[in-house]
């Protein structure tokens, strides 16, 4: 009887067997392995685009929440504007409604002081020496009350005079706040008055503007300039014809690096003043 160990004594035949086996079970192993590679790299690079698609969403909220704030900023410049406004023309009413009232009284004192120099001046004439009167004064106290009435015909005179020049000044003044209450009232109706910048030239920094006189457009009067609804900076109008206008950039408005285009939303902003 044979032992053991010979009965399962290894023959080639066994081992190429063995050897094919174990070969087929490192290939299967191979390719799961290859497979999990595989799947890695995929998980990896959709990680990746993931993350990548992540990145932009945040920068263009991020983007959004700056534009949004530049625009919130810019309408609040303008409401504070509109607000100061509003204060410059209540206190330009009250001073025109006092230099009215001071116009008024200065035409009564006028009035009256002429009153007055022609109550002196026939009292001039009534005191004119005549023919002797026993009971009437004598030439010499006619004379002094003559020169009396001539002396405050004269100050009449004088402070007419005064009181016809500051009524004048006066009047001055107020047609000049009249004039100023009404160019107030058309300038906060053009305000928000929107154009676009067509030119720019960078060397001397000026742009040329779709608007002009017809729009209401002045010399001195400033203008927002806004990108994508973000305040980038200001302009101040120098020159004006009927349909464009030609702007100066206010260049300390600008933000660092920051340049004007063309194609820029301008945005009226009121007069310099």
């Amino acid at each position: 009887m044979l032992s053991l160990s010979q009965n399962f004594a290894p023959t080639p035949k066994t081992l190429i067997g063995a050897s094919a086996l174990l070969i087929f079970v490192a290939a299967i192993f191979g390719a799961l392995n290859v497979a999990k590679v595989k799947t890695l790299r995929s998980a990896v690079a959709d990680t990746s685009t993931t993350r990548a698609i992540a990145e932009q969403d945040r920068a263009r909220k991020e983007k959004e929440l700056k534009a949004r704030e530049a625009a919130i900023a810019a309408e609040q410049a303008k409401l504070a504007q509109l607000a100061e406004r509003k204060d410059n023309t209540g206190a330009a009413e009250g001073q025109l409604a006092q230099i009215r009232n001071e116009k008024r009284q200065l035409e009564a004192k006028l009035q009256d002081k002429e009153a007055e120099i022609l109550a002196l001046q026939r009292q001039i004439e009534e005191k004119q020496p005549a023919s002797v009167n026993p009971g009437a004064p004598s030439v010499v106290e006619l004379q002094a009350q003559l020169d009396d009435a001539r002396q405050q015909l004269d100050s009449g005179e004088r402070e007419k005079s005064l009181l016809s020049e500051k009524l004048q000044s006066v009047r001055e003044r107020s047609s000049q706040l009249e004039d100023e209450k009404k160019r107030r009232a058309v300038a906060r109706g053009k305000v928000g008055v929107r154009g676009t910048i067509l030119a720019v030239n960078q060397a001397y920094n000026f742009v040329v503007l779709n608007l002009g006189g017809r729009n209401g457009v002045e010399p001195h009067s400033e203008m927002l300039i806004v990108r994508d609804g973000s305040f980038i900076g200001k302009i101040r109008i120098s020159s004006v014809e009927p349909a464009s206008a030609i702007g100066d950039i206010i260049t300390s408005t600008l933000a660092r690096g920051v340049q004007v285009q063309p194609g820029d939303t301008v945005i009226y902003a009121g007069t310099n003043s």
